[in-house]
């Protein structure tokens, strides 16, 4: 059977599983193919709008309706509902809520709905379950202890994944920020509800209302999601100085900022190879200058 055949067969099956969960059509033809990374991406007929539907492993896609779930408790926020999910035939699928996005909004709205998420607190940094950073695995379970939390769940799962890649150098010269993490943290962050992923790209607008979408929350220190921010930009001083209203910025956070962006640096390594080690080598010389 061609892959052609292979992906309509797939399809067929996945728009019965959502006529039977959604009702009224849900699924039929056509589908308008939205591209993707790590998932296949629609918009499906349904209603007025459609759906956006998310085909992955169903794994990836559980741990990020888990996800959407979580943020919904913050209203400053607009999060897509989950209308389905499921697998059918080995192919997972998740169907959200169609939301009306435009990229142009009041970032400084934003940075006040983020502050507002960062307010949820939970007892322990962490997370009740294992989720995904894009296609990469991202363990988590609980922990009272920050540092070690990030040194253990965080980093160093991503040096090894480099090292396999061909860049054991990596886990070596930052074998010293491991071991002396500690030193980054004064002070206990607050354990803060986190997006996990908030690049540009994972937020937009609806009305007016900040939106975002793709996490990959845990438990954690707010500056994680400020530090992936300012990683790729896309967002404006006024989003960040909204955010530092109510969270003022603490002792030693330009040199933790480093420190939380060597983890998306590595996971993009681990995705997309290529110059990503050499920019994570140039941060692992600035953590251990900062330490000296």
């Amino acid at each position: 059977m061609g892959a052609k055949a292979v992906s309509a067969n797939r399809n067929a099956a996945v728009a019965e599983a959502l006529a039977r969960a959604l009702g009224g059509g849900a699924g039929a033809a056509p589908w308008q193919s939205l591209g993707g990374g790590f998932s296949e991406n629609f918009r499906v007929p349904w209603g007025r709008e459609g759906v956006f539907l998310k085909l992955a492993p169903a794994a990836v896609l559980q741990a990020e309706a888990d996800g959407l779930g979580a943020l919904a408790q913050c209203k400053a926020l607009r999060v897509p509902r989950v209308l389905a999910l499921g697998e059918t035939g080995g192919q997972g699928f998740l169907a959200l809520e169609w939301l009306p996005l435009t990229d142009l909004g009041d970032e400084g709205r934003l940075g006040e709905a983020i502050a507002a998420l960062h307010g949820l607190h939970y007892p322990s940094y962490g997370w009740s379950r294992d989720n995904f950073l894009g296609a990469t695995p991202q363990a988590n379970g609980w922990e009272d202890d920050w540092p070690r939390f990030f040194a253990t769940r965080r980093l160093h799962p991503l040096l090894a994944r480099a090292a396999a890649k061909g860049a054991p150098d990596l886990a070596v010269a930052a074998a010293p920020i491991l071991a002396h993490i500690a030193d980054f943290f004064p002070e206990a962050p607050p354990k803060a509800l986190l997006h996990g992923d908030l690049w540009a790209g994972n937020k937009g607008y609806v009305g007016g209302q900040p939106a975002v979408f793709d996490p990959a929350v845990h438990i954690g220190d707010p500056e994680c999601d400020l530090a992936m921010a300012a990683l790729f930009g896309g967002f404006s001083q006024n989003f960040y100085a909204a955010h530092a209203a109510a969270h003022p910025p603490r002792q030693g956070w330009v040199e933790r900022r480093v420190l939380y962006q060597l983890y998306h640096v590595l996971n993009h390594f681990e995705l997309f190879g290529g110059g990503y080690a050499r920019d994570a080598r140039k941060m692992i010389g600035r953590l251990c200058s900062a330490r000296s």
